[in-house]
């Protein structure tokens, strides 16, 4: 029995992501994301009312029509965890395939709020919950295991795919972090287990493969610091105080909201992708607020607040999408003097994200600190580690598994190319054993354990 790795999307970007695993005639795909740096698409943007073919053409999700060629039956289709890049294609494309979403979960939720919120499709799937540790059968020769893993939101996990042939893993996205508060640690033992098993291939994140500082990704908990050093002071000022932070990102929203917490100020979530992450997180139990902070995503809703901590800036503390300077995003607009909140000299606005590397971004973010800095606000731009795994963590991933072949994904060509030069230091040998692919293409095993 032949076992086929079919990439999607995300084998020539960042983002787009979406893998299918043929076993005999069973299929299981993995992800249906969105490309974020197409059309202005981030974090906030709503594509409900767009239409799949449209959004294909503009390259904003995977073109998955190739899997009208695939001769199997899908029987499931499978996400790690809740970014958009991973979900976001989902409310477009699962309509095509009679087989159940998994997820964990807060996963599950997001996907499920996703689908309400779709305006073109009708989206039947069944939704099937699957916790970090436990397995479903997908087939009669197909086990779907979740591992526990960490990342830069709730529930992330790894997943195998217990074949006749070996186990498939698939790791989008991770990172070895003991130290979350929300989150447990990985599960190194059992990924262990996974390789003394046997590993036929594992399908595996390039985010930081061309970082070339020998590195392993700093904890949450070095943020956690980092933070409360720089806010511990303004937080007692009678200044504006601004925080913005990727909006899923449930590690640092409640290290942001325990700091803030110490203080007399008022939390304010603001933007729509806060309210859909941090509301849900918030109404499952897995973000704990103070109980003086309110969440608020529709316009009118964010102006009244925003009006709010005009008045009486001092009493406030702003948590807002924007930090990589879109221009449509809530810390833009504040920026560009577009609010009810205008940035007066001395205020504090503190960005605890990196730019995500894109030409776009970089001049989006730069114009925002530009704008943000000339009317007198103080800018702090450190306060963030890593959601991915670096190259040291990623050496250990491959020594854990021993996998027999090595497929690069969630990265164009160079990122691609950085993760194979890691695999080879390891051993391994591309064309070989380390096999990169594009869109569109496939990679055929034919079984065996070494």
């Amino acid at each position: 029995m032949s076992v086929e790795v079919i990439a999607i999307g995300g084998y020539e970007e960042v983002g787009k992501n979406m893998s299918a695993v043929k076993v005999g005639d069973d299929v299981v795909i993995f992800d249906m994301g969105i490309h974020l740096d197409r059309v202005h698409i981030h974090e906030d943007t709503d594509i409900a009312r767009m239409h799949s073919l449209d959004l294909i053409e503009r390259g904003v999700i995977p073109d998955d029509t190739l899997m009208k060629d695939v001769d199997g039956k899908v029987r499931a289709i499978v996400f790690t965890h809740g970014h958009l890049d991973h979900i976001g294609a989902v409310a477009k494309l699962a309509h095509r395939y009679q087989a159940p979403i998994i997820a964990t979960p807060y996963t599950i939720a997001l996907i499920e709020r996703t689908i309400k919120a779709e305006r073109k499709f009708n989206v039947l799937n069944t939704l099937q919950v699957l916790n970090a540790g436990e397995k479903c059968q997908i087939s009669p020769g197909i086990t779907l295991e979740f591992i526990q893993s960490t990342h830069s939101i709730p529930q992330s996990v790894i997943a195998a795919l217990h074949t006749p042939e070996g186990i498939i893993v698939y790791a989008l996205d991770f990172k070895f972090d003991d130290h979350q508060k929300i989150s447990p640690p990985p599960d190194y033992h059992r990924l262990r287990e996974l390789g003394r098993k046997g590993v036929l291939a594992m399908i595996v994140e390039t985010t930081r493969a061309t970082e070339k500082q020998e590195v392993k990704t700093h904890s949450e908990k070095v943020a956690r610091i980092v933070l409360e050093d720089i806010m511990k002071n303004p937080l007692e000022e009678k200044t504006g105080m601004i925080v913005t932070t990727f909006s899923s990102h449930m590690e640092r929203i409640q290290a942001i909201s325990d700091i803030a917490a110490k203080s007399d100020r008022q939390m304010l979530l603001l933007g729509r992708s806060m309210e859909r992450y941090c509301g849900l997180a918030e109404a499952m139990g897995i973000l704990k607020l103070p109980e003086n902070a309110s969440i608020y995503g529709s316009p009118k809703a964010v102006n009244r607040a925003l009006a709010r901590a005009e008045a009486k800036r001092e009493d406030y503390l702003l948590i807002t999408t924007g930090h990589q300077g879109e221009p449509d995003a809530l810390l833009p607009r504040i920026a560009n003097a577009k609010t009810q909140f205008r940035i007066q000299r001395g205020d504090n606005v503190v960005i605890s994200a990196p730019v995500i590397p894109n030409p776009m971004n970089v001049a989006n973010r730069n114009l925002m600190e530009r704008r943000l800095a000339s009317s007198g606000a103080r800018i702090y731009t450190n306060a963030h580690v890593s959601g991915h795994a670096g190259r040291e963590d990623h050496r250990d991933f491959i020594r854990m598994l021993n996998p027999m072949h090595i497929i690069p994904a969630h990265g164009d060509l160079n990122m691609l190319s950085a993760y194979a030069e890691v695999a080879e230091e390891e051993g391994y040998k591309l064309g070989n054993d380390i096999h990169i692919l594009r869109n569109g293409q496939a990679q055929v095993f034919n079984g065996g354990i070494r």
